[in-house]
C-alpha cells in the first residue's frame, strides 16, 4: 500500500508505547517484547498497511525481533481494540491506518495505484454535523473513502486508445 500523506499529529499525553501497556494493564495482560516490537515498528512511520505488508517488513526467522504471523495478526487486532490503529476493508483486504495522535481525516484511494492520500475537510465535518443535529443523532466519527484514479495516474493514460477514439 503506498504511503499516506502526513497529516499533522495531535498532543498526546502518552507514547503509542504507554497507551498499549495500559490497555494491556486494564485486561491483566503483560506487555512482551514482540508486541513492543511492533508498536515500535508501526509508530515509526505514518503509512497505511495490510497485515501482509507489515509482515514482509519484519525481520525473518532466526533474526533478532522476529515476530510469528499468528502473533502479528493478533497483535493487529489488540492495537485496534486499544485504540492506536483504525481498520477498514479496501479491495477485499483490511487495511490499518495509525489512529492515537492523529486527527479525524477521509481518503481518497487510486483504483489503479492502490495510493491512498488523507485529506481533512472542516466543510465536510459541518455538513455531517449539521445533519446529524436534524436527526437528534449523535456521531461518534465517520469512514469516508472516495475511489477514483490519482493525478500520477490518470496522467499516464492520456495516449488515446482507438476504442476511446469512437
Amino acid at each position: 500500500m503506498s504511503s499516506a500523506e502526513s497529516l499533522e499529529r495531535l498532543e498526546v499525553n502518552l507514547t503509542p508505547q504507554e497507551r498499549f501497556e495500559e490497555y494491556l494493564q486494564s485486561r491483566g495482560q503483560r506487555q512482551t517484547k514482540p508486541r513492543k516490537f511492533l508498536v515500535e515498528t508501526i509508530f515509526s512511520q505514518h503509512e497505511h498497511f495490510d497485515a501482509d505488508e507489515l509482515i514482509d517488513k519484519l525481520p525473518r526467522k532466526g533474526q533478532p525481533n522476529y515476530v510469528s504471523s499468528a502473533t502479528v495478526y493478533r497483535s493487529l487486532r489488540e492495537f485496534v481494540d486499544a485504540g492506536l490503529l483504525n481498520s477498514f476493508q479496501l479491495d477485499g483486504r483490511t487495511v490499518y491506518e495509525l489512529d492515537y495522535g492523529y486527527p479525524q481525516h477521509d481518503h481518497l484511494y487510486c483504483t489503479r495505484c492502490r495510493k491512498l492520500i488523507e485529506f481533512r475537510s472542516e466543510e465536510l465535518m459541518s455538513l455531517r454535523d449539521a445533519e446529524a443535529a436534524e436527526h437528534g443523532f449523535r456521531v461518534t466519527g465517520h469512514r469516508l473513502i472516495v475511489h477514483g484514479v490519482c493525478r500520477d495516474c490518470a496522467g499516464s493514460r492520456r495516449k488515446k486508445r482507438k476504442q476511446d477514439l469512437v
